[in-house]
């Protein structure tokens, strides 16, 4: 009996610790995407995750007040908060990073703290400091009912809409004429360039799809949690850009599986040792593994040019 439990409770961690890191990985491909190809770490994307979030909500809100079903919602919910995320993720790049496009890296840096906490106080003044409690749109699946225990439904569908997002943006990547555009800026921009490739037009897209993407994991996440501040950006955004570094910086296979060891290592550590200490959990795996692979999980190297 008492094996039986604790395989329970493990898969409950395990599964606890899938959620977190589905949730990482989302935010992390626009960190990883963006710094692929500019070589930026774009600080302000947390807050793009967090007004995707506020954005569902407000759109939740008016829709259940028309006695619309949930499940419609949610979808309609999700699809405003990808485009107005977007457009914000486009709006920041022309505003902030395009115009230090030539400028010292430290610059682009400072500009993008400074964006986070603009966009930070905006939405606290146009909100408020407090919690707000967030519909759960995700209804329970019958199906699941013997396991409700371990995963709520919930959970699941964070599981399958983070696969179908990785599936569909390696697709984008590999096969589409934009996908091969980002990878030949990645590689040489100015070569990119002259070969005709639009830089500023890959660049602007890279950052649209890489808001999107966080949008979609802030609707999750609100609906599974049932409750959104202003700060739940940065906290969420510094733990994927820790998840980005510890998975390879660049590497979008690298993003994905840092950002589940990120949530597997959270999970179980706040699950068997004490909560108190999630975050020092969170990076001390990352100071453990840059120790012995400087350049993350799946990152390569940079070989220096002569």
């Amino acid at each position: 009996m008492t094996m039986s439990w604790d395989f329970n409770y493990f898969m409950e961690l395990f599964l606890a610790g899938l959620t977190r890191g589905s949730i990482y990985a989302l935010i992390a491909l626009g960190y990883t995407m963006v710094y692929g190809i500019i070589e930026l770490i774009n600080f302000a994307h947390g807050e793009i995750y967090m007004i995707g979030a506020f954005t569902a909500l407000i759109v939740t809100g008016v829709l259940t007040l028309m006695g619309w079903n949930s499940v419609a919602i949610l979808f309609i919910a999700a699809g405003v908060a990808v485009v107005y995320s977007s457009a914000y993720g486009y709006t920041v790049e022309k505003i902030a990073y395009k115009p230090l496009r030539n400028a010292p890296r430290l610059s682009a840096l400072i500009s993008a703290i400074g964006m986070s906490l603009f966009l930070q106080n905006y939405v606290l003044l146009a909100q408020t400091s407090d919690f707000l409690p967030f519909p759960a749109l995700i209804p329970e699946f019958d199906w699941l009912r013997p396991w409700e225990h371990i995963v709520r439904s919930s959970q699941v569908v964070i599981y399958v809409t983070t696969a179908i997002v990785m599936i569909l943006l390696t697709f984008m990547i590999k096969f589409t004429r934009i996908g091969k555009a980002m990878r030949a800026v990645s590689q040489d921009k100015a070569m990119a360039m002259l070969v005709g490739v639009d830089v500023n037009r890959v660049i602007s897209v890279t950052f649209i799809v890489g808001s999107a993407t966080a949008a979609i994991g802030g609707v999750l996440i609100a609906s599974h949690i049932g409750q959104i501040n202003f700060y739940i950006g940065f906290i969420a955004g510094i733990k994927a850009f820790v998840a980005a570094v510890l998975g390879g910086i660049g590497s979008i296979p690298g993003a994905v599986l840092g950002s589940l060891v990120l949530g597997w290592t959270e999970s179980f550590f706040t699950g068997y040792i004490s909560s108190d200490y999630e975050d020092v959990f969170a990076f001390l795996i990352l100071v453990f593994i840059l120790i012995f692979r400087p350049s993350g999980i799946l990152g390569r190297a940079e070989s220096e040019k002569v």
